[in-house]
Order: C-alpha cells, then structure tokens, then sequence
C-alpha cells in the first residue's frame, strides 16, 4: 500500500505518543489534530487495509475501526446475497 501521503499527515513532526494515548482523554486529543488533518481518509483507510490495532488513525480509535471493519463485512455479506 502507498504510504506516500505520510509526509502530507499533522502528526509528521508530532511525538507518536499523542497517538497512542491510554486514556479518552488522549483519543480525544489526537482526534481534534486527525480533525484538520489533510491525509485523515488515507490514514484511516491505511489502518483498517492494514488491521492496525492500536492507536489513533484517520481520527478514529481502534474501537471505531473495528465498528467500520465490522460494517464493512456486514455490507460485503449483504451484497453477495
């Protein structure tokens, strides 16, 4: 997968920690700097292609990724029905 878009991300010259916080508190944080960001959509898709677990992508947490992916079976079952 492309990861070129990497360079464009507000979190460039960030401390990855702000990334991976421990708490909602932290996820909230990181999600309003994803909010502004220009590569969200990429990180995000990056995250659920790539089944990053832990940390904040695309402005979503991982339980919101794993809500997405979940939706995105449920939709992919559907269709082929």
């Amino acid at each position: 997968m492309d990861t070129e878009w990497m360079a464009e991300g507000k979190c460039k010259d960030l401390a990855p920690t702000i990334f991976f916080p421990s708490d909602g508190v932290g996820v909230q944080a990181a999600q309003r700097i994803c909010a502004t960001c220009p590569v969200a959509e990429q990180c995000l898709e990056y995250a659920l292609t790539e089944r990053v677990d832990h940390g904040v992508w695309g402005g979503k947490s991982e339980r919101e990724r794993r809500r997405i992916l979940r939706r995105r079976r449920v939709s992919l079952a559907s269709a082929s029905s």
